[in-house]
């Protein structure tokens, strides 16, 4: 059922890649690209749904002993921060946390948990209200190499490696590969970055860190 509802979430991103209430007026951040590749997408469905957030409970294990995420840790940026889980939102966009919507970061539950085969994926704030720091405000710093650490309900720990950092625009996001990538065990983060657009009430790029776990 988990595989099914991947793909038939994947619809609702089609066209964009969005994080519910993303960024803010006050936030206008020049950055670069470390990759330019970038996928175009047509067609688009939206699925209505409603989030769904749970503080984190226990769950039973696969048979690779992965149960859901409960801290995510990033040594080199200082992030330590309790996971809630999101689903997708009624207008197509990938729900951000809303317990801490500013500390904690978002799980995208229908995926893979982070430790099984499959794109296990991770969203966060850039920054709050005015601008100031969000959780995930120094994750365009994190550079290849860097290592991004999982704590799961069953305190087991999976350590993921950074293998690249992009860049895209909510229209060319390589959706399939930032979610549905079932070649190995990676874990996608996401945040919004770029200037703010007033008209569309959210900023003009996507960052997304790859990682692929390592042990």
């Amino acid at each position: 059922m988990r595989a099914i509802n991947v793909v038939f979430c994947l619809f609702t991103l089609i066209m964009s890649i969005g994080l519910g209430a993303c960024g803010s007026p006050a936030t206008t951040q020049s950055v670069k690209p470390h990759s330019s590749l970038t996928i175009n997408h047509s067609g688009h469905a939206i699925i209505h749904a409603t989030v769904t957030t749970s503080s984190v409970a226990t769950a039973t294990p696969t048979p690779d002993g992965v149960t859901n995420p409960a801290r995510l840790i990033i040594p080199s940026i200082g992030v330590i921060s309790p996971v809630e889980f999101v689903s997708i939102l009624s207008n197509g966009e990938l729900a951000t946390p809303i317990q801490n919507p500013w500390e904690h970061v978002g799980w995208y539950e229908t995926g893979p948990r982070p430790g099984e085969v499959g794109s296990a994926v991770i969203d966060g704030h850039l920054d709050r209200p005015g601008g100031s720091p969000a959780v995930f405000w120094n994750l365009r710093n994190l550079h290849p190499g860097d290592n991004v650490i999982v704590i799961d309900t069953s305190r087991k720990s999976w350590t993921f490696r950074v293998t690249r950092i992009a860049l895209y625009t909510p229209e060319q996001a390589p959706v399939q590969e930032i979610f549905g990538n079932e070649a190995g065990h990676y874990l996608n983060l996401i945040t919004c970055a770029g200037d703010w657009i007033p008209s569309q009430h959210q900023t003009k790029l996507r960052l997304v860190v790859f990682t692929s776990l390592v042990s």
